[in-house]
C-alpha cells in the first residue's frame, strides 16, 4: 500500500471525502461504485468495483471463444481497463486502462466498426502501438448503464471488418450485458 499524506476526517453522518486529486488519478468518477474491505490491522480498503470483473474468468473464456471461432483478435473491457483477452494479443493488454477515446464510445453506446485509416478509429489503450488495423467495438449494456466493451479487431489484414464481426460484437455486448442481469 502507498502513503498519500493526505488525512481526512469522518463527518457527523459517517462520510469520508475521497481528495480529487485521487479520484482524478484512479479514475472514479462520481456516482461509480466503490467497493469496501477490512482486514485484520483495521485498514479499510476502498476498490473501484467492476461489475464485469465478476464475470473475469467468463469474460476470458468467452473471449477465447470469440477468438477461436473468427480468428481474430478479442478484448473485453469494463470503463476503466481491459479484463480480458484472446487471439494472439498482446500480453501485456490485459489490466491496462483504456484510452480516453474508447471511455466515450462505451459512454456513447454506439457500435463502432473503424478502419485504421478513418478519423473514427479508437485506439485501445492509451499507450496503443500501431498494431490494431481494423476493429468493431460495442459497448455492454447492463440496467441501462454502459459498463463496459466487446472489441474485436485485426491486426494483419488491410481490410475493414464487416457485417458478420459487427453482429458477432452486438450479439457477444448484448449477452455479457444480460449475464450481469442475472
Amino acid at each position: 500500500m502507498k502513503a498519500t499524506g493526505i488525512v481526512r476526517r469522518i463527518d457527523d453522518l459517517g462520510r469520508v471525502v475521497v481528495p480529487k486529486e485521487i479520484r482524478r488519478t484512479l479514475r472514479i468518477r462520481e456516482g461509480d461504485p466503490l467497493e469496501i474491505f477490512t482486514d485484520r490491522e483495521g485498514e479499510i480498503i476502498l476498490k473501484k468495483y467492476s461489475p464485469i470483473g465478476e464475470l473475469g474468468t467468463f469474460s476470458k473464456e468467452y473471449a477465447d471463444s470469440l477468438a477461436q471461432t473468427l480468428s481474430l483478435a478479442v478484448c473485453i473491457a469494463d470503463r476503466d481497463q481491459i479484463i480480458a483477452t484472446a487471439g494472439g494479443v498482446k500480453k501485456g493488454l490485459q489490466g491496462k486502462n483504456i484510452s480516453k477515446q474508447l471511455e466515450a464510445v462505451i459512454k456513447d453506446r454506439k457500435l463502432i466498426s473503424a478502419f485504421k485509416e478513418e478519423r473514427d478509429f479508437v485506439p485501445l489503450t492509451d499507450e496503443d502501438d500501431d498494431e490494431v488495423r481494423s476493429e468493431v467495438i460495442s459497448p455492454i449494456i447492463s440496467e441501462g448503464d454502459a459498463i463496459g466493451a466487446v472489441i474485436i479487431y485485426d491486426k494483419d489484414h488491410d481490410e475493414k471488418l464487416g457485417e458478420t464481426e459487427e453482429k458477432v460484437a452486438l450479439c457477444a455486448s448484448a449477452f455479457l450485458g444480460r449475464q450481469m442481469e442475472q
